[in-house]
Formats: C-alpha cells, structure tokens, sequence
C-alpha cells in the first residue's frame, strides 16, 4: 500500500506540470488571438472612417458637378 502511494505520488508531479505548462499555452494562444482580433478591429475601423470620407468627398464632387451642368444649361 505504501509503494502504491509512493509510485502515485512520484508520476502525479510530472503530470501535474504537463497539464500546467498546456494550459499556460493555451492562455498565451488565445492571448494572441484576442490581440491579433483587436488589431483587425482597429483596422476595420480606420477602413471604415476613410470609406466613409472618401463618400463625403465623392457626394460633394457630385454636388457641384450638378450645379455647374445646372448653371450651363441656363
């Protein structure tokens, strides 16, 4: 019975710091991910900041465009 403990005890430390070190890389992994999905985020949002200027920029083109075909009309 003594042995019995002795040989669980001795092989449980290993395997205890197995299933630590995996854990601790899958929290570096999803740390990554987390950081390489706020990173696009970022990204997405400075995408969609520069469309939406580009459409302004394009509308007011647009605009005086229209006046200007309006004015030689008259």
């Amino acid at each position: 019975m003594t042995g019995t403990i002795a040989v669980v005890m001795i092989f449980s430390i290993p395997i205890i710091s197995i299933l630590t070190f995996h854990k601790q890389r899958l929290a570096k992994i999803k740390h990554n991910m987390i950081k390489d999905e706020i990173t696009l985020e970022k990204l997405k949002q400075e995408n969609f900041l520069l469309e939406t200027e580009k459409m302004k920029l394009e509308l007011e083109q647009m605009k005086l465009e229209s006046t200007q075909d309006k004015t030689k009309i008259i």
